[in-house]
């Protein structure tokens, strides 16, 4: 999959550095992996949840954040919609954003 864009998490650790590994750990996952359906993920991520227009909720460092993207299976794509504190995410609409 080809993550669009790892600025995103970046610029998340840096403010958050507990969730660093954590994150360059999806992203490096995510960058491997041939997912071409929700199945795929729940394989590989039990807890992720997944939403309408194919956007899905990974939890990161033990649900203390919240990771949102949105996939587009036919062109591998991974888009970064939302990375947050659990507080943060309750705020939002995930479905929307």
């Amino acid at each position: 999959m080809r993550v669009i864009a790892k600025k995103i998490l970046r610029e998340f650790w840096q403010r958050h550095a507990d969730c660093e590994q954590q994150l360059k750990a999806w992203f490096q996952e995510a960058s491997k992996a041939k997912w071409k359906n929700t199945k795929d993920i729940q394989k590989e991520y039990s807890t992720a949840s997944f939403l309408i227009s194919n956007r899905v909720v990974f939890n990161i460092k033990g649900n203390q954040y919240r990771l949102i993207v949105k996939i587009n299976y036919d062109y591998q794509m991974v888009w970064i919609r939302f990375i947050g504190t659990h507080p943060e995410y309750d705020k939002i609409d995930a479905t929307k954003i």
